[in-house]
């Protein structure tokens, strides 16, 4: 087994940064009517700027691939070229299509040569998901390095033309024309970005952070879906797929638009996430206070004093000056938050040798957890 360290980190966020008055302005407004969850909804996540890759019109700049591939060509340089990658393993929610894989698509764009692919699904566990991949990969000597990615281009999905039919069709119907909080909530939530780094069996004569070990949990085997797309959730709790329903139900019914259970997360989002993170700590003989800097993906600060106090209860106490965090200027990216998070805390001038950190990514779908361990060297 070989060591495997972070060398490098980059990332892609596209366009301006856009303040809260202007989201409207990108995504369009529903009904020709401003949302009034959208300003309840910022003031609990806190979130004051995020990133689309659309512009003002609402017109695409930037695909997902594209995004990805940006961040990707930041990790070159004349030590690491593309033509020197053995292994691309990329994670994403919000694919360009269906098939091929997302990886695939990545990959034609950089036009480099022949290399092993691996694409992850899921929501934000998939950046984590691709980067335990390309772990693994090195540490087994499968291969010598990996380029692993997180990316998102969720704007598209948010964008008001997708919900148009839904609220004409309840207007027919005579039904109250307003979108229903499950679809409106995460519009504010979500947006664009995409962060790479770059696996290796040797640290760099700058920074580099060793990953220790990786740990990931999942909860469905006992918790009904909670975030979905695709498909409609039935009152039984189960999910009722795109591909069983009519392709006229697709748009009138919003189909495909992200949804959100908000008393499932409520419930469960915190109290499963220390449990996991007390199981990972304890398996691999770490305590709290072996712990630098703890970066912990979270959809909104909302949910920052109520997972410190679910830490604590589990026996895991970290002071806030321990937290790094960059939701707030950046916005809830998914699968690439994590990325993104880590990039700027190794550009900060920060971490010292022999700094502990904590990464801790959830996933509200259906309740996945996953935990990586590093070492500043």
């Amino acid at each position: 087994m070989f060591d495997v360290y972070i060398t490098k980190a980059a990332k892609c966020l596209p366009n301006e940064a856009v303040s809260n008055d202007e989201m409207e302005l990108h995504l369009g407004l529903i009904n020709e009517t401003a949302s009034k969850a959208r300003r309840l909804i910022l003031r609990n996540n806190k979130i004051v700027s995020r990133y689309y890759a659309l512009d003002k019109n609402g017109k695409s700049t930037h695909n997902n691939a594209e995004l990805t591939n940006i961040a990707i060509q930041g990790l070159f340089d004349d030590n690491f070229t593309a033509q020197d990658m053995e292994l691309l393993s990329c994670g994403t929610t919000t694919p360009d299509v269906l098939v091929p894989s997302h990886a695939s698509m990545v990959h034609g764009l950089l036009k480099n040569k022949n290399l092993e692919l691996n694409s992850s699904a899921g929501v934000c566990c998939s950046g984590m998901n691709a980067l335990k991949f390309g772990f693994l990969s090195v540490k087994s000597g499968n291969t010598k390095n990996a380029v692993c990615s997180g990316s998102e281009k969720a704007s598209s999905w948010l964008s008001s033309n997708k919900y148009e039919s839904e609220v004409v069709n309840l207007k027919n119907l005579k039904e109250h024309p307003i979108l229903a909080f499950k679809k409106d909530f995460l519009r504010w939530m979500l947006s664009d970005g995409a962060g790479a780094f770059l696996l290796e069996n040797k640290p760099n004569d700058n920074i580099s952070l060793k990953i220790e070990w990786m740990e990931a949990y999942s909860y469905a085997y006992e918790l009904e879906t909670c975030m979905y797309t695709g498909g409609d959730k039935l009152e039984n709790g189960e999910i009722k797929a795109w591909s069983d329903y009519d392709p006229n139900q697709w748009l009138k019914e919003s189909i495909f638009s992200v949804k959100q259970d908000v008393k499932l997360l409520d419930e469960f989002i915190l109290v499963k996430g220390a449990e996991s993170m007390a199981e990972a700590l304890s398996k691999n003989n770490v305590t709290a206070d072996q712990i630098n800097f703890f970066l912990p993906h979270v959809s909104s600060y909302f949910f920052v004093e109520g997972l410190s106090k679910s830490l604590a209860e589990k026996g895991m106490i970290i002071p806030m000056e321990k937290w790094f965090m960059n939701l707030a200027n950046v916005g809830n990216v998914g699968s690439a938050s994590i990325y993104l998070a880590l990039e700027e805390l190794m550009n900060s001038s920060k971490l010292k040798i022999g700094d502990k950190i904590l990464l801790s990514v959830p996933e509200s779908a259906r309740f996945s957890y996953a935990y990586a361990y590093l070492t500043v060297c």
